[in-house]
C-alpha cells in the first residue's frame, strides 16, 4: 500500500519540515548594550594611558562642590568636610558610532575595568565614610564622567585667636601621584567665578558658613618632574551668636560684678568674702568656658586671655584686701594688750615681754613695768605713772602714723588695680565689638 511504501520516508520528511520551520522563525539577537560593552572592553588594556600618541597629555577636568563642614578640630589642626567631586577626561579607546548600536550615546562601565587618573588630595589625612561608586558614565565620543561624594579629613592651619568671630581658609590641592604634566594635565570643569560663589549644594544650617571656594592652577616643580595642581581654597567662618549668648555676655556681667567690688572699702572684711565668691564664680565659669572654646597649641582665644588677666587682677585685689585686714587686726590686738601690760605689771612666769609699740619708741616693757615697783603713795610713783602714760600715747601715735602710711599705700595700690581693671574691661569690650564688626563686613 501507499502507507506502507511511505513509512521508511517519514523520518526524512520530519527532518526537512523542522529545518524549514527553523529558517522561517527569527533568531533572538544580542542586545545592543551588551554587544557595545563587549566590543569596548574586549581588547581594552586599563594599564595603558588611553591615547593613540603617547606624546599627547590626557586632560582631566576637575570640579568640587562643598556640601557641608562636618568638624573643625583646632587642637589637631584638622578639617572634616563633605564634598562632591567631579572629574572628566577623554578615553580615545572607548568611542563608538551610535548608529551601529541602536543610537546608544552613553553607557555606564565599571571603573575597575578602565583606566582612571590617579588624582589625590595632598592635604588629606583620612577619608571617612565615603561611599564607593563602582561605575562611571562614558559617551560615544569617549568622554568619561566620574562623580562621587567624599568625606575628607584634611590638614588646615586653624587660627582661633579671634574666637568666636574666627574665619578659616583651608585648601584642598588635587594632583596626580605619578604622572607628570606631560602625561596628565589638569583643568577646570567650570569657570573660576562660577565655582567661587556657588553655594547651592552647601548645607547652610550648621555652625559654619561657607564664604567662597576660590581656585588656582599651578605646576609643582620637583626633582621627580613637573606636576599639575589645582587648589581649591575653602573659606569658612563661624556663626558666633550662640557663643555671644553663652560666653561673652555672661563673662562681661561677671567682670562688671567684680569691678563693682572695688567700691567696697578696702578695710571691710565683707569685701574679702565678696571677692572670694566672685573668684569661685570665675573658676566655675572658666571651667565651663574651656569646654566650649577650641583648644589649640598654636594660639589662645582672645576671650581666654582677657578672662585670665581679669582673674589675675581679682586675685591681686583679694590679696591686697587680706593684707589690709591683717594689718588692722595686728594693730587692734596690740592696742588692746598694751594697757593691761602697763597696769598689771610683769607677772608672767615666762620672763619679761617686750611690747612692739615700745620697741618702735626705743623703750622696753620690763624697764617700764619695773618702775611700777616703787613704794606707793609717793610723788615719784605718780611721776612714773604719768611718764608711762605719756610714753604709751607717744608710741601709739607713732604706730598710728605708720598705720596711716600703710593704709594710704595699699589704698593707692587698690585704686591702681581698679584703673587697670577698667582699662582691661574696656579693651575687652572694644576688641570684641571690633571683631564682630569685621565679621559682619566680611
Amino acid at each position: 500500500t501507499l502507507a506502507g511504501a511511505m513509512a521508511p520516508l517519514w523520518p526524512f520528511i520530519l527532518v526537512a519540515a523542522s529545518e524549514i520551520l527553523a529558517i522561517d522563525t527569527p533568531r533572538p539577537r544580542n542586545p545592543a548594550l551588551y554587544r557595545l560593552t563587549k566590543q569596548l572592553l574586549r581588547k581594552y588594556h586599563k594599564a595603558v594611558r588611553p591615547v593613540h600618541h603617547w606624546t599627547e597629555a590626557t586632560m582631566v577636568y576637575l570640579d568640587v562642590f562643598v556640601h557641608a563642614v562636618l568638624d573643625v578640630d583646632a587642637q589637631n589642626q584638622k578639617l572634616k568636610t563633605s564634598i562632591w567631586y567631579h572629574e572628566v577626561w577623554d578615553d580615545e579607546f572607548l568611542s563608538w558610532n551610535p548608529s551601529m548600536f541602536d543610537e546608544i550615546r552613553e553607557i555606564s562601565l565599571p571603573l575597575s575595568d578602565i583606566w582612571a587618573p590617579d588624582i589625590i588630595i595632598n592635604e588629606f589625612v583620612d577619608i571617612e565614610g565615603s561611599p564607593d561608586l563602582p561605575y562611571v558614565y562614558v559617551n560615544s565620543s569617549g568622554t568619561i564622567k566620574n562623580s562621587k561624594p567624599i568625606q575628607v579629613v584634611s590638614t588646615c592651619g586653624l587660627e582661633t585667636y579671634a574666637f568666636p568671630f574666627d574665619t578659616h581658609n583651608c585648601s584642598l590641592t588635587f594632583s596626580s601621584v605619578l604622572h607628570t604634566v606631560q602625561d596628565v594635565d589638569l583643568a577646570f570643569l567650570r569657570s573660576k567665578e562660577d565655582m567661587k560663589h556657588d553655594k547651592q549644594e552647601f548645607l547652610n544650617d550648621s555652625e559654619w558658613e561657607l564664604l567662597s571656594v576660590s581656585s588656582t592652577y599651578n605646576i609643582l616643580q620637583s626633582s621627580a618632574g613637573d606636576f599639575a595642581q589645582i587648589r581649591f581654597n575653602v573659606v569658612i567662618r563661624r556663626r558666633p551668636l550662640v557663643y555671644v549668648v553663652s560666653l561673652l555676655i555672661p563673662s562681661l556681667f561677671l567682670m562688671l560684678v567684680d569691678l563693682g567690688s572695688f567700691y567696697l572699702p578696702p578695710t571691710c572684711r565683707a569685701r574679702i568674702v565678696f571677692k572670694t565668691s566672685v573668684l569661685v564664680g570665675y573658676t566655675v565659669f572658666r571651667v565651663n568656658m574651656s569646654d566650649e572654646m577650641p583648644r589649640s597649641a598654636l594660639s589662645t582665644p582672645l576671650i581666654g586671655v582677657f578672662f585670665t588677666v581679669c582673674m589675675a587682677l581679682l586675685v591681686i585685689s583679694l590679696f591686697t584686701s587680706i593684707l589690709l585686714v591683717r594689718l588692722l587686726h595686728d594693730e587692734w590686738s596690740i592696742g588692746q594688750e598694751r594697757p593691761l601690760l602697763c597696769l598689771q605689771g610683769d607677772t608672767d612666769a615666762d620672763g619679761p615681754r617686750v611690747d612692739p609699740r615700745a620697741q618702735l619708741a626705743g623703750l622696753a616693757e620690763p624697764s617700764i613695768c619695773q618702775e611700777h615697783q616703787v613704794q606707793p603713795g609717793t610723788l615719784q610713783e605718780v611721776w612714773l605713772e604719768l611718764k608711762s602714760i605719756g610714753t604709751y600715747f607717744q608710741t601709739w601715735e607713732q604706730a598710728d602714723q605708720q598705720e596711716v602710711k600703710w593704709l594710704a599705700l595699699l589704698e593707692r595700690f587698690d585704686r591702681l588695680l581698679f584703673q587697670a581693671y577698667t582699662i582691661v574691661l574696656g579693651l575687652y569690650t572694644i576688641t570684641l565689638s571690633s571683631l564682630w564688626a569685621l565679621w559682619g563686613s566680611s
